[in-house]
């Protein structure tokens, strides 16, 4: 059966470009179009779709609150469209953490038949990964802090982790829960140059720990969370007597930049047993050698359960290889998180 996809977007342009995409594979069937939110829902109620593009700006009601209302009444697999602008971060991040699978950039007028042609096999990709994603009922209660139990030290002075498809809201989920007193964090989520300042920011106003973008030559200090810069390799470095984040590079590895590959191999490298490597939900596998160069090195691995992740991608690649030392559900991460960093 081919996956059933509604396209919901007030641009007649933008409803016939995605239209004439999506039908070119044969897997896939535009069962209908809709305008606007509430056109949108009662198609979603007549023709059941199975994915959903949904764009961010709309008349009557935005995509953000009609996505809401998704995740809180019908739950079911979301690509939203968005605009690769500072703007457009901002609200595709809050889509992502709302439990959004994915995104695709809403295509310009002066679009190239080189760039139309990304775009195609974006597309077509995402909405056949959202269809067999396991959708998360969006919940509004928040989880407390957990805290490091009384009298402990620290086993491991680095956690390093990796996540893509669904991370967004998995590292809300994994961050929020960690007290301030934390060994610092090094993480590569996989998203564009635009995006990764904004949900450095949107993490960081929820978090005890500092949360930021990572910058070139700054060290690495406890209490705080350092994401990858999109578009370039985040890597460490060794700095005299400290370690700090080693920025540069555009090449892909594993097919990604920047690379949870390059970020776990240094981590393996500079910080060997007193690392503790963790793999979130994505697509791929990306970072599965990295974490088992980790392993090699002595440290110790988390990867997420398939039952918690929005795609059971990089953790079960990490997993078949013999990289992930125990798998754990997405709610109990931050809590065996400190339990593995402590003596």
């Amino acid at each position: 059966m081919p996956t059933k996809v509604l396209i919901v977007d007030d641009s007649l342009l933008i409803r016939n470009i995605f239209e004439e995409i999506l039908s070119s594979d044969s897997s896939i069937q535009v069962v209908g179009t809709a305008v606007d939110a509430y056109d949108a829902r009662e198609k979603i109620k007549s023709l059941n779709p199975d994915v959903i593009t949904l764009d961010v700006e709309m008349p009557r009601m935005d995509g953000i609150t009609f996505l809401e209302k998704i995740m809180t009444l019908r739950p079911m697999p979301v690509v939203m469209v968005s605009t690769l602008t500072q703007k457009g971060a901002n609200t595709t991040i809050k889509a992502l953490e709302l439990g959004a699978i994915d995104y695709v950039p809403k295509p310009v007028n002066n679009q190239t038949k080189g760039s139309l042609q990304i775009l195609r096999k974006e597309l077509i990709e995402k909405v056949k990964v959202a269809a067999n994603a396991n959708v998360r009922t969006f919940n509004k209660k928040e989880s407390g802090v957990i805290e490091i139990p009384t009298g402990k030290s620290f086993s491991k002075n680095l956690i390093a982790i990796g996540s893509s498809t669904g991370g967004v809201e998995a590292l809300k989920e994994v961050l929020t829960k960690l007290p301030e007193n934390m060994p610092p964090i090094v993480v590569v989520q996989h998203m564009p140059e635009k995006f990764t300042k904004s949900f450095a920011a949107r993490i960081d106003n929820l978090c005890s720990l500092n949360v930021q973008e990572a910058e070139d030559g700054q060290v690495i200090k406890p209490g705080n969370v350092y994401i990858a810069h999109g578009g370039c390799h985040f890597r460490i470095k060794q700095k005299g007597l400290e370690i700090a984040c080693d920025l540069g590079g555009t090449d892909k590895i594993t097919g990604h930049c920047p690379s949870v590959d390059a970020l776990f191999d240094t981590v393996a490298k500079i910080v060997g047993k007193r690392a503790l490597g963790v793999m979130l939900t994505g697509m791929g596998k990306d970072g599965a050698t990295g974490m088992l160069n980790i392993k090699k090195a002595g440290g110790f691995n988390l990867g997420q359960d398939e039952s918690s992740c929005v795609v059971y991608g990089m953790p079960k690649e990490a997993k078949q290889i013999g990289a992930v030392d125990f798998e754990v559900s997405l709610s109990k991460m931050s809590e065996a998180i400190i339990k593995n960093i402590c003596n």
